[in-house]
C-alpha cells in the first residue's frame, strides 16, 4: 500500500465523517481488552491470526460495510453473516475517517503485487479491474510494476503472521473501496457535502431578516392534520408500490442487470400495444396519463369520438410554447390565441372571464408561461369530467384487454455474470428520440390535406 505524505485537497464529506468519528470511538471501545469483545487466536490455513472475534453485536453489518471489521474467509461479502464466520478488526490506518483517497494508481499497484504473489491467478473481478487499469494506465505501467515488485520484496522480509495479517487488511480495504461488480458500497455517496457541523455558523442580518419572513409566512400558512397527511402518504405508497422499481421487479427483467432490452422495447414512448402495468398507471391521475405519450394518444382517440379534443389540443400547444425556442415564442403565442382563445376561433375553448383577462393581458408581452393560468384551468376541467369518463369508456377497456403481461425472465447467477462480461453499448436515447420525432413528422405529413393544384403543377413540370 503506497503511503501518501500529502493528502489531496478535495472536498470533505463532513456529514458522513461526523457520524463515522462517533463510530470510531465505539470500535475503539469494542477493542478494549477488559470491557470490549473477547478475541482469541485462530489458525488460518497454517498461520495463527491473533485477536479474532466471532460476533460483532447488532450493527456488525454496518461495521463490515464501512471496513471497520473484515471476514477472514468470505471476504467478498460486505455483510455480517449469521453463522460461525470469523472476523477481525481493521487497523485504524485503513478506517474511512483517515480520508485516504482510493486512487486508481494505488489500486493498480496492489493488483500488480497480488498478481505477482498469486502467480497470475487473480479472482475474476480482480482480473477485470487489472485489465481495465492496465489499459487505462498503460503510460506508467512500468512504474506500477516496479512499485509492486518493491512492495512484494519488502513484504517477504516480514514474519509470516504479520505478512498474512497485513495482506488481509489491505485486501479488506480494497474490497470496501473497489468492490466487485454489482456489490453495493457503503462509501458511495452523491454530491459533496460542504457543511461542517463542528463549526459555528455566523448568521448575517440579512439572513435573520429572511428567516423572520419565512417564519411569519409559515405561521399564516394553513395546516393539515398529521393523520390526514399520513393517510395520503399511505394511499400514495399503496398505489405506486408495484410501479416503483426499487420496491418491485421490472418485468420481464431489469435491463441494467440482465443486458436484455425487452423491457425497453415493450415500453417505448409510442409502442403499439403497451403493457398492463403501463395501462394501469394511466388510471392513477390525469397527469400520469398525459405524461405518457402512448396514453395521451389513446386519450386523443377517446376525445375524438366525444368531439371534445380542443381542450387537450390547447394543453399540448401551451406545453409546446413552454418548452419551445425563444425565437418562435411570439409567433406560437399568436397562433394559439387565434386558434383557441380569440372570438370565433376554429377550436375555441371555454374558460372563465378572469382567466381570459389575465391571458389576454399577458399576450401583450408573451413569454413561456403566459398561458399557465389558462392551461391549469383547462387541465382541471379535463381532470373533473373528461378523465373519469375516459376510464369508463370502451376505449380504455379495450386497451386494457389488449395490454401485454410479459413473463419474467429467470436468469441464473452464471448467466448474469456472463451477460455482465459480454455487455455491449446500447442505442443512445437521443437517437431513439430522433427516430420517434421523424416517424411523428412523417405521420403528420401523411395525414395533412393534399394540395391538388400543387401536385398537378409538379406533374406538369416533370413532363
Amino acid at each position: 500500500m503506497t503511503i501518501r505524505t500529502v493528502r489531496p485537497d478535495r472536498a470533505t464529506h463532513f456529514h458522513r465523517l461526523h457520524c463515522l468519528k462517533k463510530l470510531d470511538a465505539v470500535v475503539v471501545d469494542m477493542q478494549d481488552p477488559k470491557s470490549g469483545l473477547k478475541g482469541s487466536e485462530q489458525k488460518l490455513n497454517i498461520t495463527t491470526i491473533p485477536h479474532v472475534i466471532a460476533e460483532a453485536q447488532a450493527f456488525g453489518t454496518m461495521l463490515v460495510a464501512y471496513g471497520y471489521i473484515y471476514a477472514l474467509q468470505n471476504h467478498k461479502k460486505l455483510v455480517m453473516c449469521n453463522d460461525s464466520s470469523l472476523y477481525r478488526f481493521q487497523t485504524p490506518y485503513f478506517w474511512p475517517t483517515q480520508k485516504w483517497v482510493a486512487d486508481d494508481t494505488d489500486y493498480a499497484i496492489y493488483l500488480a503485487k497480488r498478481n505477482i504473489r498469486k502467480k497470475g491467478m487473480l479472482e475474476p473481478y480482480e482480473q477485470a479491474h487489472y485489465n481495465r487499469l492496465h489499459k487505462w494506465l498503460f503510460h506508467k505501467w512500468d512504474f506500477i510494476v516496479m512499485q509492486a515488485t518493491e512492495q512484494y520484496k519488502a513484504g517477504r522480509e516480514r514474519k509470516k503472521p504479520d505478512r498474512v495479517v497485513f495482506d488481509c487488511q489491505e485486501r479488506a480495504y480494497w474490497i470496501v473501496n473497489k468492490p466487485p461488480r454489482r456489490t453495493h458500497s457503503a462509501l458511495d455517496i452523491g454530491p459533496d457535502h460542504l457543511i461542517d457541523p463542528n463549526t459555528d455558523e455566523k448568521i448575517t442580518f440579512d439572513q435573520y431578516r429572511r428567516m423572520n419572513m419565512f417564519y411569519q409566512q409559515a405561521i399564516m400558512r394553513s395546516k393539515v392534520k398529521s393523520s390526514v397527511s399520513l393517510g395520503a402518504l399511505v394511499k400514495y405508497i399503496t398505489t405506486y408500490k408495484n410501479h416503483d422499481p426499487f420496491l418491485a421487479p421490472c418485468h420481464p427483467s431489469n435491463p441494467w442487470q440482465t443486458d436484455n432490452d425487452s423491457y425497453w422495447s415493450l415500453n417505448m414512448r409510442r409502442v403499439d400495444v403497451p403493457t398492463k402495468m403501463r395501462v394501469e398507471r394511466w388510471s392513477f391521475s390525469l397527469f400520469e396519463l398525459l405524461t405518457d405519450l402512448r396514453g395521451r394518444d389513446d386519450f386523443k382517440i377517446f376525445l375524438k369520438k366525444e368531439f371534445s379534443g380542443e381542450n387537450l389540443a390547447f394543453w399540448e400547444a401551451a406545453e409546446e410554447l413552454k418548452w419551445g425556442t425563444a425565437a418562435s415564442m411570439t409567433t406560437k403565442a399568436e397562433t394559439i390565441f387565434k386558434t383557441f382563445l380569440a372570438p370565433g376561433a376554429p377550436r375555441w375553448i371555454n374558460i372563465d372571464g378572469r382567466t381570459m383577462g389575465l391571458t389576454v393581458k399577458g399576450l401583450d408581452h408573451p413569454h413561456r408561461y403566459v398561458l399557465e393560468a389558462a392551461q391549469t384551468h383547462v387541465f382541471l376541467l379535463m381532470k373533473k369530467d373528461t378523465f373519469f369518463r375516459y376510464l369508463k369508456s370502451p376505449v380504455y377497456k379495450d386497451i386494457q384487454k389488449k395490454a401485454l403481461n410479459p413473463e419474467p425472465h429467470n436468469f441464473s447467477q452464471a448467466q448474469l455474470e456472463q451477460n455482465a462480461q459480454n455487455r455491449s453499448s446500447g442505442i443512445h436515447p437521443i437517437i431513439l428520440w430522433k427516430q420517434e420525432e421523424e416517424e411523428k413528422a412523417k405521420a403528420a405529413a401523411a395525414s395533412a390535406p393534399v394540395d391538388v393544384k400543387a401536385m398537378m403543377s409538379k406533374i406538369d413540370r416533370k413532363k
